[in-house]
């Protein structure tokens, strides 16, 4: 079965819009662990939007507890996630292409135009003991440059799949056959295939049962949200259970 990685930046973000540490990323991530999550991810940008590098580091304090689970910590090398990534050494280093200011993600690499800047970084990352993988498009050519590079994985950017898949079956078929394909060429080349970008409880299991060879898909934007619906109503009990209480309190006083 592929493995799911919980992205907590959006934990992160709702927490950044006060001043009392709630909600925890590292409570949320415990979480999601004791739920069955294989592994956590983050994105820290030179913003510090979200996640920061406090963050990062509680995190990897943290999951000396879980000696087992994957850390994943995403970025662009050529800005400021590689000295995140040699502080912490996590499992693994995903390479994304996003520039400082992008709203998200929204591009794999040139991997033909970044070669020789990705090389060194990749060679030194190894060295740190991560596994490399580099956010990718479905574009055969590219995807063929890989290991010449060097890294061990490529991560499908799916907000295209995403995208078609709501636009309905016509538009989405031809598209999911190009994640298709890429994911069996990746295979033939030796390396792994991850996911990301946009799945969801909607359009997830017809990816992964159709993509072939996808170890590890990373979600939080979709799953948090998803996190507020499916628990909601639990807090809402919780809170009224509170005001009960209250009325107590206030006859013994």
């Amino acid at each position: 079965m592929t493995k799911l990685s919980v992205n907590v930046n959006k934990v992160a973000l709702l927490r950044n819009t006060r001043l009392h540490g709630i909600p925890s990323v590292t409570g949320a991530s415990r979480t999601a662990i004791e739920a069955g999550a294989y592994g956590i991810t983050v994105h820290p940008r030179p913003d510090q939007r979200h996640i920061t590098p406090g963050d990062v580091d509680d995190l990897a304090e943290m999951l000396k507890d879980y000696p087992d689970i994957e850390y994943n910590i995403e970025g662009n090398p050529f800005h400021q996630v590689m000295d995140i990534i040699r502080k912490t050494r996590p499992t693994q280093a995903t390479l994304v292409p996003d520039d400082p200011d992008a709203f998200t993600s929204d591009h794999g690499w040139d991997v033909k135009a970044h070669a020789e800047r990705l090389k060194p970084i990749i060679a030194e990352l190894k060295d740190l003991g991560c596994r490399v993988s580099l956010f990718m498009d479905p574009d055969l050519d590219q995807i063929e440059q890989v290991p010449g590079i060097g890294a061990d994985r490529i991560e499908l950017y799916t907000e295209p799949y995403a995208v078609a898949f709501a636009a309905g079956p016509e538009e989405m078929q031809p598209v999911l056959s190009s994640f298709a394909r890429a994911a069996e060429r990746a295979h033939e080349l030796g390396l792994g295939v991850n996911a990301g970008h946009d799945l969801n409880l909607d359009n997830l299991a017809v990816f992964c049962g159709t993509v072939p060879n996808v170890l590890e898909v990373s979600i939080g934007h979709a799953l948090v949200a998803d996190a507020l619906d499916m628990g909601l109503k639990h807090a809402v009990g919780a809170y009224l259970g509170e005001l009960e209480k209250a009325k107590t309190i206030s006859t013994s006083a």
